[in-house]
């Protein structure tokens, strides 16, 4: 092992000592350090920082400036004991404009895309697919955290998800359904029968016995969708997993516009149990969505009509 690699390994001991996961950073830092020892380079450099951080070169601005962010991480750690690598300043490549607009799925959309997921070829990843994409639309949780749960993290006793280490390094509980509970009771025996002996202690595993990534599930999902025939209209980012996530917030609160209830009371436990740091968090799906924007201006609309 290279002394690069060395430190790069300290330098993700350190992190995921103090509560980080850090699945899909480990990885991108990994890549960062088979492009430099491909280089023959011995430190980081603001130069080949960059080089690296801008593939490929199609992604989106905010892709290209949270790969260089993860290494802007590595660089600082590296430079405290060598003063010969080089720290990225911020702001190099800026994520540019605001959020991407998502894209929500239907109810039947969602019930496609488990039953793409299902009908995979290979069991295993079949039936992981079909229970990852489901959790993910029946709790909203990001995709991160359902490729980072572990086995012990789900309490399936108690019907309860233990997400640690999620966004700003805070863990949280998230509650189940009955319902959701026993089928993710019924995914875990088939799991253990399809991979009796995986490589991690993952909640979701892989066709070989791994922990997912971003990358198997990326590609894994972009087969779900044209399986599921299922492709944003021109003009429109194309449909993400982590969209899944915004389609069970803005449902949630369609829910209690149509049920007549006070939006603005039930929303700070929407924050807490989707892991965002504040209501103000959650509020953002109201601009994201126009059915959402035209429910809040009916229902403003219609309180000040009974204002005497």
């Amino acid at each position: 092992m290279s002394t690069l690699r060395e430190a790069a390994a300290g330098y993700l001991a350190l992190r995921r000592s103090t509560g980080y996961k850090y699945y899909h950073e480990g990885l991108l830092i990994g890549h960062f350090i088979d492009f430099l020892e491909e280089a023959g380079a011995e430190h980081v450099t603001v130069e080949t920082a960059l080089q690296w951080a801008a593939r490929p070169a199609g992604a989106t601005p905010a892709w290209h400036a949270a790969r260089l962010t993860v290494i802007r991480g590595l660089a600082s750690y590296l430079a405290a004991s060598d003063s010969r690598h080089q720290v990225p300043p911020a702001g190099l490549l800026p994520r540019r404009g605001d959020r991407v607009t998502p894209y929500l799925y239907s109810p039947e959309e969602i019930a496609a895309l488990v039953r793409a997921a299902r009908s995979m070829a290979h069991p295993l990843r079949a039936v992981v697919f079909e229970h990852f994409v489901a959790l993910m639309a029946v709790t909203g949780m990001r995709t991160g955290e359902a490729m980072g749960l572990d086995r012990d993290d789900a309490d399936l006793d108690a019907g309860v998800l233990v997400v640690r280490g999620a966004k700003f390094g805070k863990s949280r509980l998230v509650p189940l359904h009955p319902d959701v509970t026993a089928r993710l009771r019924a995914y875990a025996r088939q799991r253990d029968r399809l991979c009796p002996s995986p490589a991690v202690p993952a909640f979701f595993v892989s066709g070989t016995g791994t922990r997912l990534n971003h990358h198997n599930v990326s590609t894994t999902f972009g087969a779900l969708l044209a399986a599921a025939g299922i492709s944003a209209p021109p003009g429109v980012p194309k449909p993400r997993p982590y969209d899944l996530r915004h389609s069970f917030a803005v449902a949630t609160m369609a829910r209690w516009y149509a049920e007549g209830l006070d939006v603005g009371h039930h929303l700070p436990a929407l924050s807490t149990y989707m892991g965002h740091v504040s209501p103000a968090s959650t509020y953002y799906y109201l601009h994201a969505c126009p059915q959402l924007m035209t429910a809040a201006a009916r229902r403003l609309e219609d309180a000040w009509k009974e204002t005497p």
